[in-house]
């Protein structure tokens, strides 16, 4: 019985062997090169992939043909013209010893959001999602969500899917980059493709490439994606950090990730625009950590092309660390990117930021950025403002608006030296712009943050 199966085993051994080998010959595009994606418009196309070694493959969109050849890994990759955004789908043609066909390929704008728990957190579990989930049809907008991974090594690809904004597409996905994205859609009239990669609870670190030592976030959920041309990102990560040592280095780890990802993207001008996270009442956020991740955050507007979304105004429970309101979160990000990445004239895009404190007698004169039409949000007494003499001592401060600038003082405080604002774990203050837009929390000893100008 055992000699008559031989012969059966070996030919179905062969036949698979054979049957594998061709499969692992076929040419094969990454999960984010599909039918339905949306293309970087102004930018080089990079159409990237797998097939046999020494293979030539063929790339075809529109009427420009390039070709490439396998490397000995199987790994190959041709680079076509920048296309323009003028709303007509595209075909690529891919061809080797197979043929791929993309359909329905759309030219705009893309983005990536990333960071953890408040970038991730579902439409469907914000305030006002069912209203906007039925709203959510939305043609020229694309989905593609990048599922939670840990890799030791640069991961090649990933397991997702890119698909169109429709009310049984959207509830799951990213309520900050969905409203981001529609923002986007609705002032640049492009298609957009929003690229969610995020992951609850990560600290900064898994998600950053220093010295060649990438984490393990970034190498299984951004690095298979660095062949995209994309405009930039979005990024609302910071609570798990808060309660690590030296909040102030939070900064230079914002730098080591931004200027990790713009070198892997390919783009030294990357937009990156992030979330000032919120207060919040719980453990781990004692007195003066979150403050301080704070000042971390500012500090980060020194480097170019990025900006800050305040959300100290947006919190619906102080006890819950993630904020229900994610419009407002996604339209100021959106802000950013309107006024300073694609250069729309007339937008007001930050709420006030500190500059300087001058001292005169027993008053402080602060100025601020962004500070056009300052006033009390609620019509109430400008709060949170505390001011501190030579015993560094702070109590609470009167402050009023004059002109571009608030005047603070205290009665029991003769010669002050310093001033803060808001800064604490629980900070709610008042203070506004014209356009609705919060001051940022801030403190006048050796302040680092930068004011996004």
């Amino acid at each position: 019985m055992k000699c008559r199966l031989l012969p059966t085993i070996f030919f179905l051994f062969v036949t698979s062997f054979i049957t594998g080998s061709s499969a692992r010959a076929d040419v094969k595009l990454p999960a984010v090169l599909d039918s339905h994606m949306v293309i970087q418009r102004d930018q080089p196309v990079r159409i990237w992939g797998w097939a046999e070694a020494d293979e030539e493959v063929t790339v075809t969109l529109g009427d420009e043909t390039q070709k490439s050849t396998a490397d000995g890994a199987g790994r190959w990759l041709v680079e076509l013209k920048p296309q323009k955004a003028d709303g007509k789908s595209r075909q690529i043609k891919v061809a080797g010893k197979n043929t791929i066909d993309l359909e329905d390929v759309l030219v705009g704008e893309v983005w990536i959001g990333s960071g953890q728990s408040n970038m991730e957190w579902q439409l469907k579990n914000t305030t006002g999602s069912a209203a906007a989930i039925d709203a959510a049809n939305h043609a020229h907008v694309r989905l593609f969500h990048v599922p939670k991974i840990q890799a030791t090594e640069t991961a090649d690809d990933v397991n997702a899917k890119w698909k169109a904004c429709t009310p049984q597409n959207v509830p799951t996905f990213s309520a900050v980059l969905y409203y981001f994205g529609k923002r986007l859609h609705d002032d640049l009239d492009v298609p957009i493709g929003l690229i969610n990669s995020s992951w609850g609870g990560s600290p900064i670190e898994p998600w950053t490439i220093k010295d060649g030592n990438s984490g393990g976030m970034y190498n299984g959920m951004i690095a298979p994606l660095t062949n995209v041309a994309v405009k930039g990102a979005i990024w609302y990560q910071g609570e798990t950090n808060v309660i690590r040592k030296n909040k102030l280095a939070y900064a230079d780890k914002m730098k080591d990730l931004i200027d990790g990802w713009r070198k892997e993207f390919r783009n030294d001008e990357l937009a990156f625009h992030f979330v000032q996270i919120a207060p919040w009442s719980g453990a781990g956020y004692e007195t003066g950590q979150l403050p301080a991740l704070w000042e971390a955050q500012v500090a980060t507007l020194k480097i170019p092309h990025t900006g800050m979304a305040v959300t100290t105004d947006v919190v619906d429970n102080i006890a819950d660390i993630h904020p229900r309101n994610k419009l407002d979160v996604g339209n100021r990000l959106a802000l950013w990117a309107l006024a300073r990445t694609y250069g729309f004239s007339g937008i007001v895009y930050s709420g006030p930021l500190f500059k300087s404190l001058s001292i005169d007698g027993n008053v402080g004169r602060l100025t601020f950025a962004h500070a056009d039409g300052m006033k009390s949000r609620d019509g109430k007494p400008l709060t949170e403002f505390q001011i501190a003499g030579e015993s560094g001592e702070f109590v609470d401060a009167t402050a009023e608006v004059d002109g571009d600038a608030i005047v603070v003082s205290a009665a029991s405080v003769a010669k002050p030296i310093q001033v803060r604002f808001g800064w604490h774990k629980l900070a709610n203050p008042n203070l506004i712009n014209g356009a609705g837009l919060p001051a940022s929390p801030f403190q006048t000893n050796n302040w680092r943050g930068g004011t996004g100008e």
